[in-house]
């Protein structure tokens, strides 16, 4: 590795990821938010459960950013210093925003959902991951010419 982000990192440091990412997708399947249809069902206003989930999922970061860095000076696996990164509000943010929300509402899913719903058996689903992947590549190209 090498980088601005380059310090040394514990051992831990990619098990923890990699459990992290299992138990986050294996909440996602528990709490049916894995399946499209009770998505688009949130999009269309007739089940709120996802504004429940996504409402948990914001007091317990935002309860997180406020309270580790004043118990913490650095994270404990990178030992990077917690920083604030802010990205200024231009046009780019807004017309990916606008790309991402669009792709939700036509696939009715978001892209961590997308790898969780593969592990409930939703195979048709690899049509919107080989979307996310073909969005990524180009958006990759453009930016780079």
């Amino acid at each position: 590795m090498s980088g601005p982000d380059s310090q040394a990192q514990s051992p831990l440091f990619l098990p923890l990821v990699l459990g992290g990412g299992i138990l986050f997708g294996f909440g996602l399947g528990y709490s049916h938010m894995a399946r499209p249809e009770v998505v688009l069902d949130f999009l269309q206003f007739t089940d709120f459960g996802l504004l429940f989930v996504m409402f948990g999922a914001a007091i317990v970061t935002g309860l997180s950013f406020a309270l580790i860095p004043r118990l913490r000076s650095s994270a404990p696996l990178t030992g990077q210093e917690y920083t604030r990164r802010l990205k200024s509000f231009d046009k780019n943010v807004l017309i990916g925003g606008a790309i991402f929300g669009v792709g939700w509402g036509l696939s009715g899913i978001c892209p961590g959902a997308a790898y969780a719903s593969l592990g409930i058996g939703n195979i048709t689903i690899l049509w919107a991951i080989v979307g996310m992947f073909a969005g990524a590549y180009v958006q990759g190209v453009w930016r780079s010419s």
